[in-house]
């Protein structure tokens, strides 16, 4: 299916539609103390009429654009298709640092084929930088091409860490002593997706997290794919909405987080697993 698509017009009109969703998110990020915030699973995990309004935006626009494709969003959920092509959008990914008025937020949006990530974009506006990647055709950052890191390595560079309400806070402390008793350094932001977008710049060594959901990092996958980086598999029950293990680094960098972090080892089936 993916070679009868012109993954570089698909790629473009993604980026379309990324921006008009970053300037409407803009639009409410200047007001945002007058936005309504509502809790979903736990008191940290946020949603505002902001994140409902941006992907209903997307998902108009790629159902007109492309009116044959599936689509899993954040808020809405899956839209069924006929082409075996589906988008993957999450309109605001750092919902909190959004709503604080930090500038570490993001528009996701990515494309999906049965072999895996296809191609994607990751919109910072505030930052004003454009990621974009797709299969085959590399990736780059403000029509500039980047890469992972040749540069660093897990012992030399930065590891990017990421948690939510989903992981037991004793998981993600016994992460943290196995990486530091490594000597690795690591940091961490409120989005995932923007993260992961760094490692294909090359501005981490790399990133992992115990517990993601599909729209949080499809589209930053497609980036690290296509700028020369490994990506963990993504489990089948991710479409259905079913979080799992992320990670995200360097092919030489790759074994060594792997083995780290244990992630592969899970049993995605038991979501008690961590």
């Amino acid at each position: 299916m993916t070679t009868d698509i012109d993954l570089t017009a698909r790629l473009a009109q993604t980026e379309t539609i990324a921006r008009l969703a970053g300037a409407r998110a803009c639009d409410h990020f200047r007001s945002r103390d007058s936005l309504a915030i509502e809790t979903k699973r736990s008191l940290t995990d946020m949603v505002s009429i902001a994140d409902r309004e941006v992907e209903t935006l997307i998902r108009e626009e790629l159902q007109s654009a492309f009116p044959a494709d599936a689509m899993l969003g954040e808020e809405y959920g899956h839209l069924t298709g006929e082409s075996g092509l589906t988008w993957v959008v999450d309109p605001i990914d750092g919902t909190a640092p959004f709503l604080n008025g930090l500038p570490g937020w993001c528009v996701s949006i990515g494309l999906m084929d049965d072999k895996g990530p296809l191609l994607g974009a990751i919109f910072a506006p505030v930052l004003g930088e454009m990621f974009l990647g797709a299969r085959g055709n590399g990736a780059s950052l403000n029509g500039q091409p980047i890469q992972v890191t040749r540069r660093f390595d897990l012992s030399s560079g930065l590891l990017g860490l990421g948690g939510n309400d989903r992981v037991p806070p004793a998981r993600l402390g016994q992460l943290h002593g196995e990486l530091a008793a490594e000597g690795i350094a690591w940091v961490r932001y409120g989005s995932g997706a923007l993260m992961l977008a760094y490692v294909a710049a090359g501005r981490l060594v790399g990133y992992c997290e115990p517990r993601m959901s599909l729209w949080d990092c499809l589209a930053a996958y497609a980036l690290i794919e296509a700028a020369g980086g490994k990506v963990l598999p993504i489990p089948p029950m991710a479409l259905q909405g079913a979080p799992f293990g992320v990670m995200g680094t360097t092919v030489a960098d790759y074994q060594r987080l792997a083995a780290l972090t244990r992630f592969e080892a899970r049993d995605w089936e038991n979501q008690d697993c961590l």
